[in-house]
């Protein structure tokens, strides 16, 4: 028999698995988070309406989750390591090909399709799966939450120094720098080999042996809860992706230095810091669907208190601050909602299936602020549209049937 990942046992401590797991976050996320301050510049130089690389974004943020289940699906069966390191290679591949060729199309493959494709392998879904197999229930809401956390610490570290590159040196080769950064990920990824299921001993949810993927899918597609999840998580796709990548134009438009925009950002990625931390410390103590409940409520409040608000740069970085702490802190809460109803022995799978609606979220977040922004010359509609959302995501969680399901619920 083929030795796979899978076969390999892990010796490695937990802290490390986590520090591992968080560069990997750190990078991947930083990165495609500083793709909203390339917007306005690239399309001048281009001579390119907005939507043009909106929809070149919106294609990543569908293509990553249209794969996210499947990346989930092969880290779970042959081990993690080497999905992030192909992932790595062909997410900095699809940047590169976006500066080396300037048309359209090029941009929808390489920003759009190869970069969405290196995203989902090096993202989420496999990531927190290996974190989520490797410490026990108790800690396990907590490490998801400082593995959230690191994403936003990229974004924070990334989003500043992308600004200053483009300055620098020009939208091409600042993009270029980024992409031989994400090689970085390929020694994490040597750590996270091998960690595919749970260490001896440690009790995976009563997921049994007998349980095939096929059949956990199946139970989830019978689960109200599971299908709600996937709907509240539509909307914080919504709202990540339309702010980053459209606020940065948008700081612009208001007429303030475009590193407003960029600062606002990278306070959201701070802020977040604290934000997923805590709700991941949280997520251990009360319930996880009340949280989400109340963090979708809050973001629509902090939009509705943001657009009324006069736009200066104290307003925007309140703004980036407040958001911050909203930002990121559905993720804990929702995986591990994930892990404590179905186990975490297919949570890259199931989470991944989740994931993939918050990215159609993202899509129709991107596209339609580029295409209401070119007809309207205004991201105002869009802001009203997320309010909204915001209310209906709270709704929609609260009745979440949250038990661990009964024939999960044994040790293995």
């Amino acid at each position: 028999m083929a030795i796979s990942e899978k076969n390999i046992p892990s010796s490695r401590p937990i802290w490390v698995v986590l520090l591992s797991g968080c560069v990997v976050l750190c990078l991947a996320f930083g990165i495609r988070s500083s793709y909203g301050l390339f917007v306005k510049p690239i399309s001048d130089e281009l001579n390119w309406g907005r939507e043009v690389l909106a929809f070149s974004l919106a294609i990543q943020n569908l293509l990553w989750g249209a794969a996210q289940p499947f990346a989930g699906m092969i880290a779970d069966r042959y081990g993690a390591g080497r999905v992030l390191a192909l992932s790595a290679l062909i997410y900095a591949g699809g940047i590169i090909l976006g500066v080396m060729d300037y048309s359209p199309i090029a941009s929808h493959m390489g920003p759009g399709f190869f970069v969405g494709i290196g995203l989902s392998g090096t993202t989420f879904g496999v990531v927190l799966a290996v974190i989520g197999r490797s410490v026990a229930e108790e800690k396990r809401s907590l490490a998801l939450g400082i593995a959230t956390a690191s994403a936003s610490l990229g974004q924070f570290l990334i989003i500043p120094l992308g600004s200053s590159l483009l300055q620098s040196f020009g939208w091409q080769d600042a993009l270029l720098i980024l992409a031989g950064l994400l090689m970085l990920i390929i020694p994490a990824a040597y750590f996270l080999r091998g960690v595919s299921s749970a260490p001896q001993g440690l009790a995976d949810s009563g997921l049994k042996n007998s349980d095939s993927m096929v059949d956990t899918l199946k139970e989830a597609a019978r689960h109200r809860g599971y299908w709600l999840l996937i709907a509240g998580f539509f909307v914080c796709g919504f709202h990540l992706a339309f702010i980053t990548v459209h606020f940065p134009s948008y700081a612009i438009d208001k007429g303030l230095a475009p590193e407003v925009g960029a600062w606002t950002l990278a306070l959201v990625g701070l802020a977040n810091i604290f934000g997923s931390y805590a709700a991941g410390a949280l997520g251990g103590a009360y319930r996880k669907k009340y949280l989400l409940s109340g963090i979708y409520l809050a973001r629509s409040v902090a939009i509705l208190a943001f657009i009324f608000m006069p736009a200066t740069t104290v307003s925007f970085l309140i703004f980036g601050f407040v958001m911050g702490l909203l930002w990121l802190s559905t993720v804990p809460l929702t995986s591990g909602l994930v892990a404590q109803i179905f186990g975490p022995k297919y949570m890259g799978t199931l989470f991944g299936f989740v994931f993939f609606s918050h990215q159609v979220g993202s899509f129709i977040g991107v596209w339609l602020g580029g295409i209401l922004y070119d007809s309207t010359q205004s991201y105002d509609l869009v802001w009203w549209i997320s309010i909204f959302l915001g209310v209906f995501a709270a709704v929609v969680h609260w009745p979440i049937a949250d038990q661990p399901l009964r024939r999960f619920s044994q040790a293995t």
